[in-house]
């Protein structure tokens, strides 16, 4: 995968002076290690809501027709499995914890999440220090049925290729069993029916690469008696479909056996607007495989671009066979906005698979457009969806976070507690932040829609001048806002700081008065292009702070990277004050 250059931002903020400050009352026992991080913050709340505009035209006309992307926001390099009767998908979290989330199906069109494959600390080791879109890469899920095994093979960037395993995907999975001589990135499996397993896998060459993006796709043998590779490894490709093209970042390959024939699916051209999905069949899981003279079999690279709901970058897909035996496809695609930006990122799509006179599948031919709306016969879509709009709001009444939230690299239970005070999530402050490569007080949801609105009521009353809480919206290390508040000369202070480039600044602007104690309610409001910043503080009237923030630093065409931005709780002890 390769990474897009960072591009500077230069721009102000507004903040608001709430006047009359307050102290947070505190017993005369001693502080205990957490309170001494900085003052608690209680949210008691949390409301998401989406509002795009092709939803809002109510488009499903028909009870069998559903919403692409099945699973908006953040949610890139899917994977999917089948146990003849039960679909499973996975896709990638890179370095947010948990890690992994894994959705459950019967028909492909309705999911729910039942969990994450990588919930414990021992399987994601090494995540300190590595940067957001480091981590967990391109996860595969499969099933073997001959063992009645699901097994799910992925790429930590600091540790090295591994798989776990389960005899019961809606529980636990197993520690990770790490596989040395398989190199490289974005490694599956591969079970055949005469028993036998491989794992074919992105790597480097060995001698010296063509040019830039030059890469290989590879194959080794694997033994499911002893979870070890067997063999010498083979090279299946050579940079990709043509050498002489020069083809760039070769990766995410699939492999299948369909009527007596083996092929070899993978993404092409990188994770931008160039992506593509091809294909090559061979006689034998070791090849020789060759390619289709029709790729790509998936891609929106050679479309205008002034086309309207443009969705770009796709590619990276995985196929699936049905009970009823037809063949689907996921894959990761993007929804810019008027084709230039977006702050969702890859996004998990669906589509049919088609089948050509010569025996290939593929998703799109030509000037074939990844639809926003489909249908599946015989197949009903349920109230509480994955797709279009929604809205969903934690009150925290739970002992565990929902299954929407992350926290970056570690569980982060040291910052946060759902059992302090009934009815809210308190959090912890401490001087680690989001600019840094560790564990901030960040909880932490995607963004799943390029109009959305954010709520949250906030009770905080800062110690001093370093305690801050408020709502995140993070990108990466460099680019987030912080919709803050702090004291500040004895009075509190609702503000806007803005990180670009790893740049942060901000301004102040007028005053109002707010009584001591007294719960904030705080609002985000996307546009797609910027974002409105408003709250309430306790006279129940929304007041606007700062409006048309751009929302552009947040995107990957601006900050890089390979995952689309989040928004959520955040406190932090600032050393800087």
């Amino acid at each position: 995968m390769k990474r897009r250059k960072n591009i500077p931002f230069v721009f102000l903020s507004g903040v608001i002076v709430i006047a009359s400050a307050c102290s947070f009352n505190k017993s005369n026992t001693e502080k205990t290690d957490i309170e001494k991080k900085g003052a608690i913050a209680y949210f008691n709340n949390f409301t998401y809501k989406g509002n795009d505009d092709f939803y809002n035209e109510n488009r499903l006309t028909e009870p069998e027709q559903f919403y692409n992307p099945i699973l908006p926001g953040w949610y890139s390099d899917p994977s999917v499995c089948t146990n003849g009767e039960d679909y499973f998908l996975v896709t990638s979290t890179f370095t947010y914890y948990p890690g992994v989330p894994i959705f459950h199906s019967k028909d492909l069109v309705n999911w729910k999440q039942i969990g994450h494959v990588l919930d414990r600390p021992s399987q994601l080791v090494k995540m300190e220090g590595q940067h957001v879109s480091g981590g967990i890469f391109a996860p595969d899920i499969s099933y073997n049925p001959r063992n009645q095994t699901y097994y799910m093979i992925t790429t930590n960037v600091g540790a090295g290729n591994f798989f776990v395993k389960t005899q019961d995907p809606f529980g636990s999975w197993s520690d990770p069993i790490y596989l040395p001589k398989v190199g490289g990135i974005d490694p599956s499996f591969f079970f055949d029916d005469d028993g036998r397993a491989y794992i074919v896998n992105n790597d480097g060459m060995d001698g010296k690469e063509l040019y830039d993006g030059h890469r290989s796709i590879r194959v080794r043998e694997f033994d499911v008696n002893t979870d070890k590779t067997v063999g010498p490894w083979k090279m299946l490709v050579n940079g990709g479909v043509n050498l002489a093209e020069k083809p760039i970042w070769i990766e995410g390959p699939h492999m299948y056996k369909i009527n007596g024939k083996y092929y070899l699916m993978a993404a092409e051209g990188g994770t931008g607007t160039n992506h593509t999905e091809v294909i090559f069949s061979g006689d034998s899981p070791m090849g020789d495989f060759t390619p289709w003279d029709k790729n790509p079999i998936l891609t929106q690279k050679q479309l205008t671009s002034d086309r309207p709901n443009p969705i770009t970058c796709a590619g990276h897909a995985d196929l699936i066979q049905t009970k009823e035996g037809d063949w689907w496809a996921v894959f990761l695609a993007c929804r810019p906005i008027d084709n230039d930006f977006e702050n969702l990122g890859r996004e998990t799509f669906i589509m049919p698979v088609r089948w050509s006179d010569d025996g290939f599948p593929y998703m799109t031919k030509d000037d074939d457009l990844v639809p926003m709306i489909l249908k599946r016969k015989g197949v009903q879509r349920e109230t509480n969806v994955t797709f279009g709009n929604f809205e969903r709001k934690d009150d925290f009444n739970d002992p565990v976070l929902g299954m929407e939230w992350l926290t970056l690299r570690t569980p982060a239970t040291d910052l946060y507690s759902l059992t302090e005070k009934p009815g809210s999530l308190a959090l912890y402050g401490t001087t680690i932040t989001a600019s840094e490569k560790k564990t901030p007080a960040y909880i932490a949801r995607r963004m799943q829609h390029h109009k959305f609105e954010c709520t949250t009521e906030l009770t905080f009353n800062p110690e001093n001048e370093s305690d801050e809480a408020g709502m995140l919206l993070f990108k990466n290390e460099g680019n987030h806002y912080f919709f803050f508040i702090r004291q500040n000369n004895g009075q509190k202070i609702i503000g806007l700081k803005q990180t670009v480039n790893h740049e942060a600044k901000e301004t102040t602007t007028n005053s109002v008065s707010v009584k001591t104690n007294k719960t904030v309610k705080m609002k985000v409001v996307s546009t797609g292009l910027t974002y409105n910043f408003f709250y309430d503080p306790g006279d129940g009237n929304w007041k606007m702070l700062c409006d048309k923030i751009d929302a552009k630093p947040l995107s990957t065409a601006s900050a890089g990277g390979f995952t689309g931005s989040t928004i959520g709780m955040y406190a932090v002890k600032n050393s800087n004050k």
